[in-house]
């Protein structure tokens, strides 16, 4: 029965957010498309969660600076087989009678309806393109049999979104959702051991999801999330249970690790997780590997600057084709072909594919995006005043570079 659901399940893999909230590093990206952990990029996470649950039927929403995400998708994904059904495309917003534009994670289904109620499929996952965790979506769809749902909502309890703020709380009565409530940012959660939040992860009845999305109208999706519109459309109409992320089920390791990444000190923090000792999420589970596109590059290596310092690299991420040169390099995540220069140090920092840090160079809790190009001597994150008047520093202190930043 779930061999027969995983081959008729449809995964709309959702990549339309404007990702305002991670500028200047998605001016021309979409979040999605962001690098993470060196040469992952963050969908690689959804995409890896479909191909080990077994499912092979995925399309991907895009919308804003959609073309690194496209090329990624392209390069890194073209890896099933179209004669058996199989295949991970890119959809892009549909042009009628007007532009679309969605507004909202509800909207973009509604948009698409044509293409939902077009598929094969008996079952239909929504899923979010945009954050950090690993999932055996096949334990889902099991638990979404085994309940007959109209719909499965993901949930996560507070503990482990740790300081993540929520606009939505689901109160579960033993499976069954049986409210869904918005609170303000700020607001205090209400008591209770069954209150979750959702991980924007959904299975639906195909039919249920065309009836609700009709019914709805244009309208009735517009500037909606997906659990607004289940509150709206679906509660105590339909049948609603709640799946917990991190239970026993599944074959991926519970290491419980999931981020969104709403901010640019979410995201750095989530990079830096991966240098702790014992790393919160686990990259390494031999049988859950995660994939993406891994350019022919040569092994990273350390070596002797013109000064004859040795290269040094502590704690740190290191992808192919990077050299440390004399420079030093602690707690870091660096990209393919980064290269640390004679007398340089880089410390708590993040460095995109591409970035060079010029001889002497001092770079501290920074991130730099792809190809910058850091002039000899130069200090960044070392005077916060200097810092601010010329890049995007955050509420935490961390300095963002963007790539189509200059120096003189």
């Amino acid at each position: 029965m779930l061999f027969n659901t995983l081959n008729e399940t449809l995964c709309i893999v959702l990549a339309t957010g404007d990702g305002k909230a991670l500028m200047p590093l998605t001016a021309r990206r979409t979040a999605a498309a962001l690098f993470y952990a060196g040469n992952y990029r963050v969908i690689d996470f959804a995409l890896t969660n479909c191909m080990h649950s077994g499912l092979r039927r995925i399309t991907v929403f895009t919308q804003f600076n959609s073309l690194s995400l496209q090329n990624h998708l392209r390069d890194g994904w073209s890896i099933f087989n179209t004669d058996l059904g199989e295949f991970v495309t890119a959809v892009s917003p549909p042009i009628n009678e007007h532009l679309t534009v969605y507004t909202g994670q509800a909207n973009a289904l509604h948009e698409n309806l044509y293409f939902i109620d077009g598929a094969v499929a008996d079952t239909v996952m929504v899923i979010s393109g945009e954050q950090i965790y690993r999932m055996d979506y096949a334990a889902v769809l099991q638990f979404h049999i085994e309940h007959d749902a109209d719909v499965t909502i993901v949930t996560i309890d507070h503990d482990t979104t740790g300081s993540t703020p929520f606009g939505a709380h689901l109160r579960l009565d033993g499976d069954v959702v049986a409210a869904i409530d918005t609170l303000e940012p700020a607001a205090a959660l209400p008591p209770g051991d069954a209150v979750l939040a959702p991980m924007e992860v959904y299975a639906f009845k195909r039919q249920v999801l065309i009836d609700a999305l009709a019914e709805a109208g244009r309208a009735g999706t517009d500037r909606l999330d997906i659990i607004d519109f289940l509150r709206e459309r679906l509660l105590g109409r339909k049948r609603l249970f709640g799946y917990r992320f991190g239970g026993e089920y599944g074959r991926v390791s519970q290491d419980r690790y999931w981020r969104p990444l709403d901010g640019l000190d979410h995201y750095y923090e989530t990079n830096m997780d991966l240098l702790k000792l014992d790393p919160p999420l686990d990259l390494y589970q031999v049988d859950w590997p995660i994939r993406t596109y891994q350019m022919q590059q040569p092994p990273a290596r350390t070596v002797p600057g013109r000064s004859d310092n040795e290269g040094i690299c502590v704690n740190s991420i290191v992808s192919g084709g990077s050299v440390i040169a004399g420079g030093g390099v602690s707690r870091s995540v660096l990209g393919n072909r980064v290269r640390v220069h004679d007398g340089a140090t880089v410390e708590d920092s993040i460095l995109f594919q591409g970035v060079v840090v010029g001889e002497g160079a001092r770079v501290r809790r920074a991130i730099c995006d792809r190809g910058v190009c850091i002039p000899d001597y130069e200090e960044i994150g070392i005077d916060r005043k200097r810092d601010a008047e010329r890049f995007h520093v955050t509420p935490a202190g961390v300095v963002v570079i963007p790539s189509t930043y200059r120096f003189e």
